[in-house]
């Protein structure tokens, strides 16, 4: 029997906005050394000034009614409710495409290029660029809700979107991806040859340089390399605990909203093209309502699971892929693919490399990202062979 697809509306109680303010009222903060900066972490100051426009100016109902604008459904795969956003395109030919956010990102990443990209006609485009975007979060993740067990892996949402395309109808279809989603997107090329077209990324994690097989004669794989250093050094710690103990952190990230305010804020200000604070980069009201879909979901600690499930494999080349790739390089990601190590293992099609930008591509130069996209895509509006 097919199963069933719901429509889904976002609907927060007020008591739980309401324990949200009270907890933010009643925050303790800790001490600070004079001087310190972002080097320790997220700044007191700025992180008291960011919580109280938070509690007093932040409007969620607001935000609430802009998610609810978009086409919202659950469906159940593989035992757990998936959430997703599908828009389907007023043009006729549009190409199916899937979009997949990563850690710590939401479908928030994506609410300003959702409609080019579905009509392109309407936002000053060209109607053969448009798309039928599907928006899924994965399990774990925000609205779709708390994974209840381990085993949640890269391959296992990858298995579940090649179910959901195939549920919503669409036999050929093409997929984005950045962060977690990368990996995501990538692994569905792979167990669905069969329907996905090609695939735009924005990180290839395994492309990056290392000391072992940089060319430090150019420039590009050298700052790879120091890329490398200052992730390994200065920048891994979320990830060595998620990767670890992801049950530790998740206590405190489930039960302080300032502590997962600062757990995610902290990743948009080192990770994006932001000079002193995060919302140099991106906006503040969506940066909280990508804080929001964690906190109000109690997603913390089974998004964080996915770093334990994946932690056996980083770093490995992955299996080759044939499938045609577009890369997209935002300068300021917290890695730099090389395109000769992305060839090694990847079918590349297509690789730009931008002056600005960081990890939230989509939500921080939303029109490089769409024009990439459309252009990256635009040969494979008709199947062709790959034998």
């Amino acid at each position: 029997m097919e199963k069933s697809i719901a429509p889904f509306r976002i609907d927060i109680p007020q008591a739980d906005l309401d324990d949200l303010a009270r907890r933010l009222e009643n925050t303790r903060w800790p001490e600070e050394p004079p001087g310190v900066g972002w080097d320790h972490g997220i700044p007191v100051g700025y992180l008291r000034e960011l919580a109280e426009y938070w509690r007093t100016q932040y409007d969620w109902r607001t935000q609430e009614q802009k998610l609810n604008a978009l086409p919202q459904f659950t469906t159940e795969i593989d035992g757990h409710d998936v959430h997703f956003v599908h828009v389907r395109s007023p043009e006729p030919d549009a190409l199916p495409l899937v979009l997949t956010h990563g850690w710590p990102g939401s479908i928030v990443e994506f609410l300003e290029v959702i409609g080019p990209l579905a009509d392109p006609r309407a936002h000053g485009g060209d109607p053969a660029d448009a798309f039928h975007v599907v928006a899924p979060s994965p399990p774990g993740f925000t609205l779709s809700g708390p994974t209840r067990e381990t085993g949640w892996s890269v391959a296992r949402v990858a298995r579940a979107w090649a179910e959901l395309m195939r549920r919503l109808g669409y036999s050929r279809y093409v997929a984005h991806g950045g962060d977690f989603g990368a990996l995501v997107s990538r692994e569905l090329g792979l167990i669905d040859s069969e329907h996905v077209a090609a695939l735009h990324l924005t990180l290839l994690v395994s492309a990056s340089a290392t000391p072992e097989n940089a060319d430090f004669s150019v420039e590009t794989e050298k700052r790879s390399v120091e890329k490398g250093y200052r992730y390994d050094y200065e920048l891994s710690g979320y990830a060595v605990i998620q990767g670890t103990k992801p049950q530790l952190i998740a206590y405190g990230l489930t039960d302080s909203p300032i502590a997962q305010l600062a757990w995610i804020a902290d990743g948009f200000k080192a990770w994006t093209d932001a000079t002193d604070v995060p919302e140099d980069a991106v906006d503040r009201d969506a940066m909280l309502t990508n804080v929001m879909l964690y906190w109000l979901t109690g997603t913390a600690g089974s998004s964080a699971r996915y770093y334990k499930e994946g932690v056996e494999t980083w770093g490995e080349l992955e299996p080759e892929s044939p499938v045609p790739t577009a890369v997209a390089v935002f300068p300021h990601d917290i890695h730099l693919p090389i395109r000769r190590l992305a060839e090694r293992n990847n079918n590349i099609v297509r690789w730009t490399e931008f002056d600005r930008g960081g990890h939230f591509g989509a939500m921080e130069e939303p029109d490089l990202f769409i024009a990439d996209l459309r252009a990256s895509f635009r040969d494979y509006r008709v199947w062709r062979s790959r034998t």
